[in-house]
Formats: structure tokens, C-alpha cells, sequence
């Protein structure tokens, strides 16, 4: 089969069409596919976010049976100002065999398939429970993800398997880096530049620790165990903002940056983090000799662990199994895959269409890609294992 059912392509079209960047509410998408699952007498529990400008939606197809399996999928996608697309992002066109728009790929094509599929799974009468984790804010730190794990944790829910539906060209991934992003902001004391004496530059003093960090970087590119199968096979560290300074004759008081650290499965970074505080603070008595309210701050915005299964674990079996090969493979990219898995779920990374395509202009998923997608979900008929 090349092409999905004309029901999975239109709901796939219908999801990227609605305009759900991480900074925007992601409502629309929720309340569409609420609506259907209630059509369908589908009991289904939201989550919201503080503002309740965003939701998770949690539903479970047979209620009773065993505790069987979840497919996840994240509902938030990444903005395109500044790209060079050739058409409407939010246009979901099809041309050339493949799916336009942001998210196709990363990953609404995903999500639609798993929602068109919802009443051929009731009419089968399923051996066990299938459930649909579909959560905000994955790009930006997975927020929304953990708060939906904890929901289900306090109602006692507790699924066995997980499948993450990131795109891996519906070959099961089964294990990624985590990434962990840290701001650290920087006060010191302003002067005109002339009297730098009496002065405390943040700048210079957040420049000093960036370079640590980029040493950090190096160390590890040069002396980190190796684990073969990734495309980078070491851990790495990037600073990727920084701003400061308001004049070029004003020594500047303040200053911001933002830097990550890519952990190998099984790396430390929350030591490779002290090693970032520690730094700093043999910095801070000098800073604080002339002015004692310098020094610096140092707050963690997102943080993804790292995940790796076993060959032999159940969902990296089904998924095998499902998608009628033995291959695996590791990704790059970080996922929900390590949250899922902390919750005690067994889990693992398949998914159509291709990470090279995601995040970018005129993001697509291959009509062939989601096709191979709907037949794999279409084994969840028969029983897991």
C-alpha cells in the first residue's frame, strides 16, 4: 500500500492545518479531536496548563481490559517566521505523493492516523486497553507531558507499553539523547567604560563561562566513551543565545545567555551542570569585592532525559513485529520516549516520515510513509504480545 485510507489522509490534513506553535493555544486541535472521541463514546480525561490556554488529552479505548498500550504524539510544533516556504505552512496540501505542512512530519500525520483509526479498534472489540497521550509543550521542554504522567499516576492508570510516534521512518528507535537547557543570567555593575576599575562587566564575567562550557564541549567530543549507533556518539554542550550590554561606552551591568547540555543515555548532566555553578562561583568574589549584588544565576527551562530500551523489551518487540522487520535504529533528537519510560511503561520511538524533514521549510511526510504508518497501527487489533 502507497497511499493511507482517503479517512487517515483528511484527518492528518485537518490537524496541520490548525495553527498550534508551541506559543500559541493548542485548544482548537483538542476540542477537534475531543469531539470525535465523545461521538465515539470514548471516555477521555485534559489536563491543562496554568493558563488553561493548553491542553493534554488522555482516552482510553477498552476501559476494563488489560492495561495495555499508549500512543503518544505531541500536539505543539515549531514556528517557521523567517523560512522559505513555498507555500502556506498550515496549508496541508498534497502534491508529489507527500504531506505539506508544519507538523506533518513532527508530528499531526502521526496523531491523525491514530485518531482515524479509533472505530475500526472499537468495532474489533481490542484484547486489551489502547490509550492516546496526545500532550503540549513537547518542543519547548515537554511540560506538558508531565503533567499528564502525573494526572494519570494520581488516578491510579498505569499502562503497560508506550509507543512515541516521532518520525524514525517507521523504523523503532530505541534510544535517544536527552537534552537539558539551562539561563543563566548575569548582574554587574555599570561604569562608563573609561573607569572600568569601578565596574563589574557581565559580559566579560558571562563570556568566561561560556568559554568553560565550550571547553566542557571539547572535553567531551575528545575523551567521552563512545556509543556507537548515534550520529554524534558523544555527549556535546552549545550556548545559544546571548545579549548584554546597552552602549559601547557603558561597561554592561547585565547580561543573559541560554546553553544546553546532549546527554548519552546513562551520561550525568546534572554533573556536568555543577561543573557550569562551580566555575561561576570561583568567579563571584572578585565580582562581589566591588559590588556586592554581582554574581550569577542560574535557572533550568527544560530538561528531557535520556532514553534507551532493551532489543528484547515488549514495546520494542511489538513495534518490530508491527512494522514486519528487525531493524532498530537510535535518534538524535530528543522525545517523550525517557519521560513515558520513568513512569514505569515500556517504550519505544516509531513513527512516520523523517526527522531531516521536520523543522524545516516546506516540512512534508511521504503519502508512502504514512501509509506503512496505518498499517502498522492496524496490527493493534490482534493482542500485544
Amino acid at each position: 500500500m502507497t497511499q493511507p485510507s482517503p479517512d487517515a489522509l483528511a484527518w492528518a490534513q485537518r490537524l496541520v492545518r490548525m495553527d498550534t506553535r508551541s506559543d500559541q493555544s493548542n485548544l482548537q486541535l483538542i476540542e477537534c479531536i475531543a469531539d470525535q472521541l465523545r461521538g465515539l463514546h470514548v471516555p477521555l480525561r485534559l489536563t491543562w496548563d496554568e493558563q488553561r490556554q493548553k491542553a493534554n488529552l488522555f482516552a482510553t479505548l477498552g476501559v476494563g481490559k488489560p492495561a495495555g498500550l499508549v500512543l503518544s504524539g505531541h500536539t505543539d510544533t515549531v514556528p517557521w517566521e523567517g523560512q522559505a516556504w513555498a507555500a502556506d505552512p498550515l496549508s496541508g496540501h498534497v502534491a508529489d505523493g507527500r504531506l505539506y505542512g508544519r507538523g506533518s512530519a513532527d508530528m499531526k500525520g502521526w496523531i491523525g492516523l491514530v485518531v482515524a483509526q479509533t472505530q475500526a479498534w472499537l468495532q474489533a472489540d481490542l484484547p486489551h486497553a489502547l490509550h492516546y497521550a496526545f500532550s503540549y509543550d513537547e518542543e519547548v521542554g515537554g511540560f506538558g507531558v508531565m503533567n499528564l504522567i502525573a494526572d494519570l499516576k494520581e488516578a491510579g492508570i498505569a499502562p503497560q507499553l508506550c509507543i512515541v510516534g516521532e518520525p524514525t521512518d517507521m523504523v523503532p528507535a530505541i534510544a535517544h539523547k536527552g537534552v537539558h537547557r539551562w539561563r543563566c543570567c548575569v548582574r554587574g555593575k555599570a561604569a562608563h567604560s573609561s573607569q572600568t576599575p569601578t565596574s563589574v562587566n557581565a559580559v566579560e564575567a558571562a563570556a568566561r563561562v561560556v568559554a568553560h562550557i565550550a571547553g566542557i564541549g571539547d572535553e567531551l567530543r575528545h575523551s567521552e566513551p563512545r556509543q556507537t549507533g548515534f550520529d554524534v556518539p558523544f555527549s556535546t554542550s552549545a550556548v545559544c543565545r546571548f545579549e548584554g550590554g546597552i552602549a559601547d561606552n557603558v561597561v554592561p551591568e547585565e547580561c543573559r545567555f541560554h546553553y544546553e547540555f546532549r546527554d548519552l543515555p546513562g551520561a550525568d548532566a546534572a554533573a556536568l551542570q555543577r561543573r557550569v555553578t562551580d566555575f561561576a562561583a570561583t568567579l563571584e568574589p572578585a565580582m562581589k569585592l566591588v559590588d556586592a549584588s554581582s554574581g550569577f544565576s542560574f535557572e533550568s527551562f527544560a530538561s528531557m532525559p535520556a532514553f534507551r530500551a532493551r532489543p528484547d523489551e515488549a514495546a520494542v518487540q511489538l513495534a518490530q513485529r508491527l512494522a514486519g522487520s528487525r531493524d532498530t535504529t537510535l535518534v538524535a533528537f530528543g522525545t517523550e520516549a525517557g519521560l513515558f519510560q520513568r513512569a514505569g511503561m515500556s517504550t519505544v520511538v516509531c513513527g512516520p516520515g523523517s526527522i531531516k524533514q521536520a523543522h524545516q521549510a516546506d516540512e512534508y511526510v511521504s503519502l508512502q510513509q504514512l501509509a506503512k504508518a496505518e498499517a502498522f497501527l492496524r496490527g493493534l487489533a490482534l493482542p500485544l504480545r
